[in-house]
């Protein structure tokens, strides 16, 4: 019987992800491509669902929206560790000036 949950295997050039439950099973398959080249291999899978997803969601389009809600999938996308650093950064300043 095959492991439910979700299974993250990286092999040479492609990680695969299983997602397996009593009721549905299924594998995504993420490798290298135009878009993932800034990322490092290890990275890519990550760079490329969080790509796809802001990409998807950007689309603005109702059948998307409604098929995304209706298997309660939601995707967010939050700052990078950079805009991070540099938005505490102002916040320091600002607070030492006051």
């Amino acid at each position: 019987m095959a492991e439910t949950g979700i299974t993250v295997k990286s092999g040479e050039g492609m990680t695969r992800v299983q997602v397996t439950c009593g009721h549905q099973s299924g594998l995504i398959y993420v490798v290298p491509a135009s878009r993932s080249w800034v990322c490092s291999e290890a990275l890519i899978p990550a760079h490329a669902l969080a790509g796809f997803f802001r990409e998807l969601v950007a689309l603005k389009l109702g059948p998307v929206a409604e098929l995304m809600q209706d298997w309660g999938i939601y995707y967010r996308q939050l700052p990078l560790a950079a805009e991070e650093n540099s938005e505490e950064s102002i916040e320091s300043t600002d607070a030492s000036n006051t």
